[in-house]
């Protein structure tokens, strides 16, 4: 009878550890599949595979998958402490350009002088400001979290001119570059170059901008530079060039274009921090 019921036990045991076991359900889909709440009134222990020991977790660590076929492990969750109505810096990089533009001497913006007030403002479309070149490098696209935001730009780059050593002042080149967000004007810059003793002046070039609260989502900032106009007998026949090197007074280290983007948000969105 002893060895009846012995034999009884070990197979209900064998099918037991073969089996998927069910609670409140039918049909399990795991080797444990529970069909409710889990109440554990002891503890939880992972084994760790490098050396076959068990841990249990510090306070405050949570339990993450490593995906099927891994056990999982126990990591600690740090949410960062952000005060409200307050902005923070969320999002921030930099890019750089050594291609830059150029603008021939026929290449002059059909924006008459008098007319710039009016034709360069604020959101303003690229497609509508003519002879506008984007310095290709630079167009990148940025991501906004929130709708109270403040995103500052900083572009600096070099522009050149190829005016002889003439001397005269009045040879010179009006340009101007603009910052852009999805393609609308959000800051302008315009300036003069002008001729000076030695040949190919050049002068550095620097604008900041600043748009608020962009909708949430993904937007693409550019820089786009046009050369507005000419002047003297030099300056109607010369070439103007925007963040690249033409001529070997600089190099293309020196003239590559650069653009910074800070975005500042009051943080609707709390991505927590795994490590």
């Amino acid at each position: 009878m002893m060895k009846k019921l012995l034999s009884t036990l070990l197979c209900t045991t064998g099918l037991w550890v073969a089996a998927q076991v069910g609670i409140k359900t039918d049909t399990p889909n795991a080797k444990l599949d529970v069909n409710g709440d889990v109440n554990f009134r002891g503890k939880i222990a992972v084994l760790n595979a490098t050396d076959n020991s068990v841990f249990q977790g510090n306070n405050d660590q949570l339990l993450v998958s490593q995906g099927e076929g891994y056990a999982p492990i126990w990591k600690s969750l740090r949410i960062p402490e952000y005060e409200p109505n307050k902005f923070y810096l969320i999002y921030n990089n930099s890019f750089s350009d050594k291609v830059g533009v150029t603008f021939s001497s026929s290449e002059n913006s059909t924006v008459g002088f008098t007319s710039r007030g009016a034709t360069f403002t604020k959101g303003k479309d690229l497609s509508s400001l003519t002879n506008f070149k984007k310095i290709d490098g630079l167009s990148q696209v940025i991501k906004v979290f929130s709708t109270q935001s403040k995103a500052y730009f900083q572009f600096e780059t070099v522009v050149q001119a190829d005016f002889g050593a003439a001397g005269g002042t009045d040879n010179s080149i009006d340009y101007a570059c603009g910052i852009f967000v999805d393609n609308k004007l959000v800051n302008l810059r315009q300036r003069n170059l002008k001729a000076i003793t030695t040949s190919y002046p050049f002068l550095t070039h620097t604008q900041i901008g600043i748009v608020e609260n962009l909708a949430k989502g993904d937007h693409t900032v550019s820089v786009a530079c046009t050369r507005l106009g000419s002047y003297g007998a030099t300056g109607s026949g010369n070439a103007l060039t925007i963040g690249t090197n033409v001529y070997t007074n600089i190099n293309s280290f020196i003239s590559q274009s650069s653009l910074k983007v800070d975005v500042y948000e009051v943080p609707e969105v709390f991505n927590p921090i795994i490590n």
